[in-house]
Parts: C-alpha cells; structure tokens; sequence
C-alpha cells in the first residue's frame, strides 16, 4: 500500500504541532539563554530580536520541507536527532549567506548566533526525546493505543501489519481483519460490520485498490451508523504516480495523483539551494570555464555556446546551454540525432568534454536565471519527448519540476545514449523515485556522487 505523505496540506496534525511548537519555543529559549550567556542579560534589542524571528521562521520551513514534522515519532531517535541537526546546520549555512551578503555580519555577535543555533538544537532535541520517551512508556503499558480493524486484500493487509510493528510509537494495533481479495456482496458486507462492531475497533481502515471502489462504497454505507473513525488507503500500486497524497483545496479534499513537491517551504528552500549552491560553483569554476571557451574556439570554427530548445517545469520551453562539442552540422527536417560511440561530428576537445560532463557546465546559468535546478531529470531533445512520450508509461511527468543539471538517474549510471527503449524505461524510473522521494539531503547526497563518480563516465560520449 502505498502511504500519503503526510496529513492534508491544512492544519497540521496532533503530533506535527507538537513539534512545530517544541522548535519555535527551543529557537526562542535558545536564543534568550545565548543572550545571557553571551551579554549577561535577556533583554533582547530589536536588531537581534530580528534575527531571532528570522532563525525560528527558517527553523520551521526547512523542518517542514525536508519532512522532519512528518513521522518524527516513528522515526528513531537517533535518526530524529540527526536529521535536527542537519536541518539545523542547514538555517546556520542561510542565516551566515543572509548575513553575509546582507553585509550586516559585524553588527551582530558571532557567538551570540552559535550560541543560539547549539542551544536551540539542544533545547529541540531535549524536548522530542522526552516526549517520544513518555509516549513510548504510556504505549507500552496498553494506554493510549487505537485500536484498528482492516480490511483489503491479503498481500496489502500484511505490508500494513508490518508498518505498524515498525512504527510502534503510532499508537495502532490491529483489532481484527477481513482478507478481501473480490468484491462483497451486500450480505458479505453486513457480516463485516458485525465483525467490526464486536471487535470493539476505534478506527477502520479500508485498503483496496481504486477498482473495487464499489464494494468501498457499500462498507461506507455499512459503517454510516457506526461511531468507529473510517479511513480509506487507496493503493495506486499499478500506476507510476508522483508524490500522491490528500491536499485541501477549496474546502475539499484532493487524492493528488500527478502533482509537483515543490510548493509552499519545499519550493523556497529548493530555490534557496540553487541559488546558494548554484553562485558558489559558478565561481569557481569561472577560470575553468574560461580556458574550456579558449581551446573550443582555437581548435574548431564556430561558437563557444551550444544553445537548443528543451522542456523545462510544467511544459515551459527554455534554452539549455552547453560548450560545443560538436562540428556545426545541420540535420533534415530539424531531428536530433544522438551522439553515438566514435561519432564523427564529435570534436577532439568535445570528446574530452563530454567524457568529463564538462560541457554542462554553462548550465549553470540556466540555474541561476530559475529555468533549471542543479539537481533534477536531466531535459531531453523536444523530438525525443515527442516520440517516448507515448512509448514510456508517465514520461511526461519529469516535467513536473524544474530539469537538472545532474540527478539520480545519472548518478545510478544512467547517463549517455538512449539507445534501447528499456534503458529509457529505466532512467524514466529513476526520475519519477527522485521527484517522489525528494529531499533537501538527498540532493546534497546526488551532488556529492556527482563529484565522486559522475563526472567521468564510460556511456557518456
């Protein structure tokens, strides 16, 4: 079965707020106790009062990005505490660059900021484990558990049971089941709600997959007059979906089957790591880029830049830069023939470029200008769109986000030709997991391969 990500994108949920409140309240008792230490009082100026509102509003974006409100009660401690402490590290990186470039670094004290960042942490950390520690003693004594009836098929009822052994801290156990597996008859449904009604269940979980939404209706139907709470977890297992989960809108509730992750906190910080991460390699590799332009230019007529038309976020045509690898050709009918092994048209300093991955460098002031991200699906030929689109099962939906310089098929191998439909299948596969598992951590970890395996690669040519 697969989950939601999370509660509605409305009012967070019971436990979300719970941590929600613990980190504004860790930031500013963090801060106050860094000013007593640091200044010997707590009376806050208005100057640092700023930045203390600043750290607490960064501290709950990139919290709720990266997930951690989430299952921080499922999650174990130590991984809890560590993902703290890398969203943490992540607020002092923005606050320094925000200070930084705001050139306001020397009105304000340097410890006083690092106090603030350690004590808060501490203070967060403190105030989850002992609360997941008072929640995991009244759980195990047999308190505050909610009692849950399944029904669904029998496959999808055992990957359910397994969750909820592993998620002890959520507080279910199972008051019985009903194996589905074709749909009820009206009968076979008034027996499932006797069942239900004698196993004394607080909630009841239908999990069946879309096709059988007439036997959901029935059970609806069944339960209209019992008090037990009743949850339905369609399972989408047949279909490749991006990132689906239930949204609000207009005061109704949304299944989002195709939708981007990219909104709200989630689409500031990715910004934020382009922008940031994005201005500082584009400066150091200025000298480099510059020696590339020389030895194109000294080595084969043409231009230095390589400009072609690629589908960005949501269909958006943008140009994509690169070094010219190529000798200028022209090709029938505007198609674009993939570069091949020992292809001809491919220069010396080309070759070299392109075993490298050094000609994408340009690409970096795509990021900069918003059309492309640093990390993400890498933009194919609009004619190569045009003919695996209705070849490769939900291809078009890479185009949900922003086009990467480097993403997680490429640092998986997936890189160079195209040459077969599978390995297209494959790449596609990797691209849709991205964009449904994205975080702010595992786009540092595919920069990261990038830099130790991706540069250099035996099927880029």
């Amino acid at each position: 079965m697969n989950n939601t990500k999370g509660s509605f994108s409305g009012f967070p949920s019971e436990p979300q707020f719970i941590a929600l409140c613990a980190d504004l309240f860790a930031v500013l008792a963090g801060c106050a106790l860094a000013s007593f230490v640091r200044f010997g009082f707590v009376d806050l100026s208005e100057r640092y009062l700023f930045v203390t509102l600043l750290m607490a509003l960064l501290v709950l974006l990139v919290n709720f990005a990266s997930g951690a409100y989430g299952q921080w009660l499922s999650a174990g401690r130590l991984q809890g505490i560590l993902q703290l402490t890398r969203n943490w590290l992540f607020v002092a990186l923005i606050i320094t660059a925000i200070m930084y470039f705001a050139q306001i670094a020397l009105e304000y004290s340097r410890l006083w900021v690092g106090f603030s960042l350690v004590f808060s942490l501490l203070i967060a950390s403190f105030v989850r484990l002992a609360t997941g520690l008072a929640l995991s003693r009244i759980r195990a004594s047999g308190r505050n558990r909610r009692n849950v009836f399944l029904i669904g098929p029998p496959g999808t009822l055992l990957e359910v049971a397994r969750k909820m052994r592993q998620n002890p801290g959520e507080g279910f156990s199972i008051a019985g089941v009903s194996r589905v597996v074709d749909p009820l008859a009206d009968q076979e449904i008034i027996d499932v709600v006797k069942r239900i009604a004698e196993s004394g269940a607080r909630e009841v979980w239908i999990c069946m997959p879309m096709e059988m939404g007439g036997t959901v209706k029935g059970l609806m139907y069944a339960l209209r007059n019992e008090t037990a709470e009743v949850r339905f977890f369609p399972r989408f297992s047949d279909s490749l979906l991006l990132n689906h989960r239930v949204s609000h809108v207009l005061g109704m509730y949304s299944v989002d089957l195709s939708v981007t992750p990219f909104n709200g906190p989630a689409l500031l910080l990715k910004r934020l790591e382009d922008l940031l991460i994005g201005s500082v390699i584009a400066v150091l590799i200025a000298p480099v880029c510059l020696i590339i332009a020389v030895f194109i230019k000294v080595t084969s007529p043409g231009p230095v830049l390589f400009k072609q038309y690629r589908m960005g976020i949501n269909g958006k045509r943008f140009k994509v830069y690169k070094f010219r690898s190529m000798k200028l050709h022209e090709e029938k009918g505007g198609a674009v023939t993939q570069a091949t092994r020992n292809d001809s048209r491919i220069t010396r300093v080309g070759a070299f470029l392109r075993y490298t991955s050094l000609d994408e460098l340009p690409q970096f002031y795509n990021v900069l200008q918003g059309r492309m991200s640093i990390v993400g699906p890498r933009p194919h030929a609009l004619s190569h769109n045009e003919y695996y689109k209705d070849l490769v099962e939900s291809y078009m939906r890479r185009h949900k986000v922003k086009p990467g310089i480097t993403g997680w098929a490429q640092v998986n191998g997936l890189r160079g030709e195209t040459d077969t439909l599978e390995k297209m299948r494959k790449r596609v596969e990797y691209d849709l997991w991205y964009i449904d598992n994205w975080s702010f951590w595992l786009d540092l970890r595919i920069i990261f391969l990038t830099i130790v395996k991706g540069f250099i690669n035996k099927n880029a040519y």
